[in-house]
């Protein structure tokens, strides 16, 4: 079986070492860029399955790298960053980070975040069906069923749970979410969102005052689990 791919976008030489170790010693291969306009270069030649990016770079700004590749990039960007406020983080997962680790960070926390996200890259092309506990999403026949009994959903409210389910594990933001299921003139409507996450948990969590599976991440978004 071929190793999954991982390039890290970082100029931290010590930064850079350690990653190695710990992804090579994990059987992941391992490509590295000390630069964006490096990083960029070799995404392109040789597409990994996942890359790993640091937002200060010396000669472009990471937010800018990531907005490039997600010109045409579609698996994993795990974006490292020294940056732990609020708002680095929601403009990276708004630029399409598929998620967000400070440093320093824990090596094996790391370590399971990739290891989750490439399995995501491996099923997402594959999967029509989602099971998540008692929730059963058929994303082809646009049906959700809880306990085996078929709910009832909105075309709004089915697009919405669809987009969270596909990006299960993954914080998206207010802006992303609203962007996905309404359209880029929309991105503002935050209300929209609250008023339709509410009614989606009214129907499929168990106890919608305690969800397990549409939760906040306050100020930043929702995740699915």
């Amino acid at each position: 079986m071929n190793k999954s791919q991982v390039l890290i976008i970082d100029d931290e030489a010590q930064i850079q070492k350690l990653l190695r170790i710990a992804l090579e010693s994990n059987d992941l291969g391992v490509s590295q860029a000390m630069n964006g306009r490096d990083g960029l270069i070799m995404a392109a030649n040789h597409p990994p399955d996942l890359i790993l990016l640091d937002i200060g770079l010396p000669d472009k700004n990471g937010h800018e790298v990531l907005r490039e590749l997600r010109g045409w990039y579609t698996k994993a960007i795990i974006v490292l960053s020294v940056q732990d406020g609020e708002t680095e983080i929601v403009s990276a997962l708004d630029n399409g980070a598929t998620d967000y680790i400070t440093k320093p960070f824990r090596t094996g926390e790391l370590l399971a975040r990739i290891r989750s996200a490439i399995r995501r890259n491996n099923v997402e092309q594959e999967r029509t069906t989602i099971v998540c506990g008692d929730l059963e999403i058929d994303l082809a026949a646009r049906g959700v069923k809880k306990d085996g009994e078929w709910v009832k959903l909105t075309a709004t409210e089915f697009n919405l749970l669809a987009v969270l389910a596909r990006n299960e594990g993954r914080v998206l933001t207010h802006r992303h979410l609203l962007k996905e299921v309404w359209g880029v003139g929309y991105q503002l409507e935050t209300q929209y969102l609250r008023v339709f996450v509410r009614s989606l948990r009214k129907k499929i969590e168990s106890d919608p005052e305690r969800p397990q599976h549409i939760t906040t991440e306050s100020g930043v978004g929702y995740r699915f689990s």
